[in-house]
């Protein structure tokens, strides 16, 4: 028996009946499934779709977003998380325009050589765009794969993920590669999932190994990760009597580059929180000022660490604010403070200084 083609016929017929409405699916425009292939790198589906369509709606074309201002699109970018990923947009899409006449490269050389596309990426928009046969691997079908094998090594190791990529390549369908990626995603998100899968409706379940031995709770086995660092963050709610407070510009080669934040910075050790915020504005901005009331604690998840920002308002008492560590330094109204992009911490923050102020 042919297993990748009793695979493969499963799988479709199971997606062709199954799959899910999105606004990028069946759209056949490279451009759009570039889009919301980069915002699904890291970003589940439900969370992604309003996201996409105003990405659209501001950028329908890739000549729209290549001439777009970086703030522009970070700012409809804002909340989605993983910021580089619209910088690296950005940047592949004046690529695009300027070598490639505004068409998404059709070919493996050329389409990774755009900014934020790896190998993933790039399998994902040449199968479902351009009907290549290059496989996809992502977490839904590591989990897919794993189990339907039983694979029991570590699938955080890359030679386990090598060999799965392997197993892909070999059962990829190569008349209808974009629907077979798609369909074995989709499988992933949806009934093969990480916990309670529903194995009964699963069109693969004749030959699942998990299924056979009731080892899916078991498989992928996935080391733990490592444990997340912990920072506390002290920042400076910077007000003057016009009730406009001072915002700074990220570099943008940094992380959360080209977004704007409230000054401060990490708390070194044995440090009181309040004299962080002290050290902090004076190395960024030149000023003294004093550290008043604390306005608000807020905890916060990035992908290799954990913070707990403690932001407290500050008046200026001497020195002219200067942009000695950022891009740029304004004093901006509490009510024009939602036309400038922020990390979504510093965006809570935002909503509580409307509410206190």
């Amino acid at each position: 028996m042919d297993y990748s083609k009793t695979f493969s016929q499963s799988i479709l017929k199971w997606y062709n009946t199954n799959k899910r409405e999105m606004p990028w699916r069946d759209c056949g425009d490279p451009y759009k499934i570039w889009i919301s292939e980069i915002m699904l790198q890291q970003t589940r589906v439900d969370q992604a779709e309003p996201y996409y369509n105003r990405f659209i709606e501001q950028f329908p074309t890739v000549f729209d977003l290549a001439r777009a201002d970086i703030h522009d699109i970070l700012l409809v970018w804002e909340g989605l998380g993983y910021y580089s990923r619209a910088r690296n947009l950005h940047s592949a899409a004046k690529m695009v325009v300027d070598e490639f006449s505004g068409y998404i490269p059709d070919n493996w050389d050329n389409i990774t050589k755009l900014k934020g596309i790896g190998p993933y990426t790039a399998s994902a928009i040449l199968s479902i765009a351009f009907n290549k046969p290059y496989a996809v691997v992502d977490g839904n079908v590591i989990r897919v794969l794993a189990r339907y094998f039983g694979i029991g090594e570590d699938v955080r190791q890359n030679k386990v993920k090598n060999d799965i990529q392997k197993i892909a390549d070999e059962l990829i369908d190569h008349q209808e590669p974009g629907d077979f990626n798609q369909a074995i995603m989709e499988l992933g998100a949806v009934t093969c999932t990480p916990t309670n899968p529903d194995c009964l409706n699963c069109p693969l379940n004749n030959d699942c190994v998990a299924y056979k031995t009731t080892a899916y709770d078991r498989l992928p086995y996935k080391s733990r990760a490592k444990k997340r660092p912990h920072h506390h963050i002290g920042v400076g709610i910077i007000l003057n009597d016009r009730k406009e407070v001072l915002i700074a510009l990220r570099p943008e080669k940094a992380m959360l580059g080209n977004l704007w934040e409230f000054p401060g910075g990490k708390k070194e050790n044995g440090e009181k929180i309040q004299d962080t915020v002290l050290r902090e504005i004076k190395e960024e901005l030149d000023i003294e000022v004093t550290v008043g009331p604390k306005m608000m604690d807020l905890k916060h998840a990035y992908s290799h660490f954990t913070i707990t920002l403690h932001a407290f308002f500050c008046s200026l008492i001497s020195g002219t604010p200067k942009p000695k560590s950022s891009q740029e330094i304004r004093w901006v109204p509490i009510t024009k403070l939602d036309q400038y992009p922020f990390p979504k911490a510093n965006r809570t923050l935002i909503e509580e200084l409307t509410q206190q102020v």
